[in-house]
């Protein structure tokens, strides 16, 4: 068919001719794959919204910080969300405790006293943060949940208090400190004893010795009668 059409035009532009026969017989080349239309995805909202999700947690962290005596990193992996639920439960409302990626906590503690805690910054950690003086009480939640769920390997990591870092093996420091109570008896003591007493509990720390100078001075205001009014 095609040989016959070409025959009754003129050689000379039956080049030209041949080109658009053909074009007009088959406008999409059969050489040229049919595609598919690609849809992309927003990537644009989606690195937004996960932004914003990061400097919230980030914003979370700092706010945990505030009024902070200690935190402690705990190895988070194996929990199941059931767990993790019973355990924030379990802790008193002094007591929060958190997951988030190392890098975010991080970010948030960077270039405070918390920073201390970069040895922590690795596997996938929940971090509990103290807002009591009394520690011990703190902690006794979590190691009764750790021995009734059977979860040993889910230990802390590490801690800073006061500025100072503390690995899993120093924990038991933290563990046995004396209640506020404690102190204050402690202290209280050694003002009424001979000298040497009170020089021995002086050499205690500082925070020790504030909390109980305190209570000295408190005591010595309600036995003169009303709190010094």
């Amino acid at each position: 068919m095609e040989t016959t059409l070409l025959s009754s035009f003129p050689s000379s532009n039956s080049s030209q001719t041949l080109t658009q026969f053909r074009s007009f017989q088959n406008p999409f080349p059969i050489s040229t794959p049919f595609k598919k239309p690609i849809f992309y995805k927003p990537i644009s909202i989606n690195s937004a919204i996960s932004r914003t999700r990061k400097e919230e947690t980030v914003e979370t962290v700092r706010t945990q910080l505030e009024n902070c005596y200690l935190v402690a990193a705990i190895k988070y992996t194996g929990f199941t969300v059931k767990q993790f639920q019973e355990l924030r439960r379990a802790l008193p409302e002094s007591t929060k405790l958190l997951v988030a990626k190392n890098t975010l906590v991080y970010k948030a503690i960077e270039g405070t006293q918390w920073e201390a805690l970069k040895p922590c910054m690795k596997g996938m950690n929940a971090w509990l943060f103290v807002h009591t003086e009394e520690i011990p009480e703190a902690f006794k939640p979590y190691r009764s949940f750790q021995k009734e769920k059977k979860l040993e390997d889910n230990d802390f990591t590490g801690a800073v208090f006061e500025g100072k870092f503390y690995g899993p093996g120093e924990f038991k420091q933290l563990e046995t400190m004396p209640s506020r109570e404690e102190i204050y008896a402690k202290i209280l003591g050694a003002l009424q004893s001979p000298a040497i007493g009170l020089v021995s509990t002086l050499q205690a720390p500082a925070r020790d010795v504030v909390m109980v100078l305190k209570a000295y001075v408190k005591k010595l205001e309600d036995e003169s009668g009303g709190g010094g009014q």
